[in-house]
């Protein structure tokens, strides 16, 4: 069975985290790592965070959360930017992440 990561964009809400937006990165773990290793955040995420970022991967079709970020708004619009990027990359120009 084939692994697959991707990020997902959540904000808080009185309900619960909602997620918003998701990038699909590939199979590659090391590739995924390093990308999220790119991104902009803060690794220490509590309750206060109304934006966090999170990588993930499918492990037996069920989603594992592998990494998190809190961010700003700045933040994240730099992180999707970041995002594209390399994921253009990746599917057109055949580079690795």
């Amino acid at each position: 069975m084939q692994t697959n990561f991707y990020i997902i964009c959540h904000l808080k809400t009185p309900a619960g985290p909602e997620t918003f937006g998701r990038f699909d990165i590939g199979n590659d773990r090391e590739a995924a790592a390093r990308l999220f290793d790119k991104l902009k955040g803060d690794k220490e995420v509590n309750d206060q965070n109304m934006l966090c970022i999170e990588l993930m991967e499918t492990v037996n079709e069920l989603p594992v959360n592998i990494n998190v970020l809190s961010c700003t708004l700045d933040q994240l619009t730099e992180n999707c930017r970041i995002i594209t990027k390399e994921v253009f990359s990746q599917y057109n120009l055949g580079s690795v992440l």
